[in-house]
């Protein structure tokens, strides 16, 4: 809680401040003190050491208390005009005179408009000005020695005066003026109270930081040298704070950042057995350099912790990182492909979703596992075409030790023991061959696995989530793909829009890559809507992930700020067909299948590779088509 003190110079406003304190309710907050003068400034020094954090005060009290340095806020009770010409008042009262002659002593601080005042109210002044308390008696005699008829001022002023036997009267401050110095007073207060606890928060962060941490001002003076710095320099704090990092720390070099506000980051140095990095970087406010800071690490204790963190990342390397709040887009079709998914993720069953390569399959199948009830179980993802076919089963299933040449001594568990009581990927399942097939047919038959070289099962509880880019029903009439093992896949299906079909995603996941790498990569650009509607234009036949590749290259490699059709077509030669539009009339879901193909082969330029991306389906499935419905390809150059 904020604390005031309150210091009355003299016993009448010790009193007043005392009534004034309590109609305010604040006396839980300010602390009453009777002193003046030099017993004022002892009393302040005094209250630097008890958490004192405003003093209120008036006068000449004031006014020296704040030249001694204090550091401690003063605020001053104003002596206003309404004071003095009460005052003046008093003092025509007093002497009984219409126009009395008035000798006044006072501090700067006390004396503001007071000549014009005197002449208002018909007062014949002369002003006795006071630097310090020993200056009193010294006036008070040469004010003797006139015809003054009346002294006005301070306590010891009015008490000096009456010892030589002259007419006095003491300068007092109304109500209005205490109140708004304490109102005044609790405010600073509360602001100093911020300002210690942003302190506190600040030597918490400095004290117990794990890098060594310097402070310097701009004279060079070092003014913060945590323990770790200690630590690490092996030099003590005590010894170094006050000194000049030039002299104290050779090896640092604060000049550059200090002229220039340059930073310099990652030097590395050798001290004594161990090698430090450290970074220097300027503290600058309003746009002045006032200072630098210099941060230390241990460079051993980097690559050890290094280390530490890849050990933890391999032992949790089974963790589904996406949810469905990193699936972008405003589509309607993107929109209810969620809402399925999130369907499908409360159901425990197994799920086979189809799509076209970039599409967002594991993104989808990491989502649904992760919105299901096994969320803390394993997330295993296996790429069925990335794995020869002669260690998939291996991978999958495991082995038990000299099962082949060259297997782990100890055996291997396989992926589906990995993914115990949780979720395994297969993606690309349509490139499994067909004895992994019926391998994996028996496990969602029996929900067991048999090691490779073993003669017992293993009981194991998992999801399947299979993902495959090409028709699997195509594969199956070409004897590719098991149509027994289809069905067990297909208990929850769904299928991926590409991208094309997505109206008006492409716009926002461009603006989204566009700003990600803007930030990662420190580049200023921005796209024009004529360039958005461009890229929409674009079939994209590599989905998303085309599109966030092609706008990575592009905020890298483009010179210029505003990004146009033109710009655009000058750093895309690699484009596969130049941009139709096919997101609005020519759509080509709503087309018949012939003439969705001859609109395929037209947009592309009779390219069969790329007709075939477009339409979603495999070159040898194209040719059957063209030769079913008669189609002629003339390629155009």
């Amino acid at each position: 809680m904020p604390k005031i003190a309150f210091i009355a110079p003299d016993k009448q406003l010790f009193l007043q401040g005392k009534k004034i304190i309590h109609e305010l309710g604040l006396n839980h907050k300010f602390d009453l003190y009777l002193a003046r003068l030099n017993r004022g400034i002892r009393l302040a020094k005094k209250l630097q050491n008890e958490d004192v954090d405003v003093i209120v005060c008036r006068g000449g009290t004031a006014k020296l208390i704040i030249e001694s340095q204090v550091n401690i806020p003063v605020v001053e009770i104003p002596i206003t005009g309404q004071d003095l010409a009460q005052v003046f008042h008093e003092s025509k009262k007093i002497t009984g005179l219409p126009n009395p002659k008035v000798a006044i002593l006072a501090y700067s601080n006390m004396v503001n408009d007071i000549e014009v005042l005197s002449n208002i109210l018909d007062i014949q002044l002369t002003i006795y000005p006071l630097t310090t308390v020993e200056d009193i008696p010294a006036k008070i005699a040469v004010v003797a020695a006139t015809d003054a008829n009346i002294v006005v001022g301070g306590i010891k002023t009015i008490l000096l005066a009456a010892k030589q036997g002259l007419r006095n009267h003491l300068i007092r401050s109304g109500d209005f003026s205490i109140r708004g110095a304490l109102l005044e007073a609790q405010k600073i207060a509360l602001g100093r109270k911020i300002e210690k606890e942003k302190a506190q928060e600040f030597k918490a962060l400095v004290d117990y930081s794990s890098e060594g941490i310097i402070s310097i001002n701009h004279e060079r003076i070092i003014k913060v040298f945590n323990p770790t710095a200690e630590r690490l320099l092996n030099r003590s704090a005590k010894e170094l704070l006050g000194q000049k990092i030039d002299s104290a720390l050779t090896f640092i070099n604060v000049e550059t950042c200090l002229l220039t506000g340059q930073q310099s980051i990652g030097q590395v140095v050798q001290l004594g057995a161990i090698w430090v990095t450290f970074n220097i970087a300027p503290i600058i406010v309003d746009q002045v350099i006032i200072g630098a800071i210099i941060t230390f690490q241990d460079v051993t204790r980097i690559q050890e912790m290094e280390v530490r963190i890849r050990n933890e990342v391999i032992a949790r390397k089974f963790v589904a990182k996406y949810h469905f709040t990193d699936i972008l887009g405003v589509s309607d079709q993107i929109i209810e492909t969620k809402r399925i998914a999130k369907e499908i993720s409360a159901i425990d069953a197994t799920v086979l979703i189809s799509g076209e390569s970039g599409t967002g399959k594991e993104l989808f199948a990491q989502s649904i596992h992760n919105e299901s009830r096994r969320k803390n179980g394993p997330f295993v993802a296996v790429n069925c075409a990335a794995l020869p076919q002669n260690l998939l089963e291996s991978e999958l299933f495991g082995y038990v030790e000299g099962a082949f040449t060259g297997a782990n001594r100890k055996g291997k568990p396989g992926l589906f023991e990995m993914a115990h009581r949780g979720t395994i990927f297969l993606d690309e399942i349509s490139e499994m061959d067909k004895y992994g097939q019926s391998r994996l047919l028996r496990v969602l038959q029996e929900k067991q696995i048999m090691r490779l070289g073993d003669d017992k099962y293993i009981p194991v509880d998992i999801r399947i989530i299979a993902a495959t880019n090409k028709n699997l029903i195509e594969l199956i009439k070409e004897g590719h793909f098991r149509q027994d093992l289809f069905y067990r896949l297909k208990v929850l299906t769904m299928t991926l829009p590409p991208l094309r079909n997505r109206n008006n995603d492409v716009k926002h996941l461009a603006h989204h890559f566009l700003e990600y790498y803007k930030r990662r990569h420190l580049k200023q650009l921005e796209i024009t809507q004529a360039a958005y509607d461009y890229l929409s234009d674009y079939f994209w036949p590599g989905n998303v992930r085309e599109l966030k590749f092609f706008i990575e290259r592009l905020v890298v490699i483009a010179n210029e700020k505003l990004i146009t059709p033109d710009v655009l077509r000058k750093y895309w030669q690699d484009r596969e067909c130049e941009p139709t539009v096919i997101n609005s009339t020519n759509d080509l879901s709503l087309l018949s299948e012939e003439t969705r193909i001859v609109s395929a082969l037209a947009q592309c330029n009779s390219n069969i590779t790329h007709a075939a991306k477009v339409l979603g389906m495999d070159r040898s499935t194209l040719y059957r088509k063209l030769k079913t419905y008669k189609i002629e390809v003339t390629k155009a150059y």
